[in-house]
């Protein structure tokens, strides 16, 4: 599974899907890391839950995350796919 969030959301907080991912009490298999873009931009953090849940926060964006940041939001997701 597939969940992001951007990183300055006020609709759906960051910092409330990161309290409700704890209460789920899945291990960590994957701590947080960056994810860049070909040109070294940072688009972002991710980190995988019971290698089941990909959480991933969208760098500089809030709720509309794939309207305003358009690219890293299809790199996320042709990631994720392959």
């Amino acid at each position: 599974m597939l969940f992001y969030s951007g990183e300055t959301d006020g609709a759906v907080p960051t910092y409330g899907t990161k309290a409700w991912l704890k209460e789920l009490n899945w291990p960590i298999t994957t701590p947080w890391t960056k994810w860049e873009s070909d040109d070294g931009q940072v688009n972002g953090w991710s980190t995988m839950y019971a290698d089941l849940l990909n959480f991933t926060i969208i760098r500089g964006v809030g709720h509309m995350a794939p309207q305003w940041a358009r690219q890293p939001c299809l790199d996320m997701v042709n990631k994720f796919i392959s």
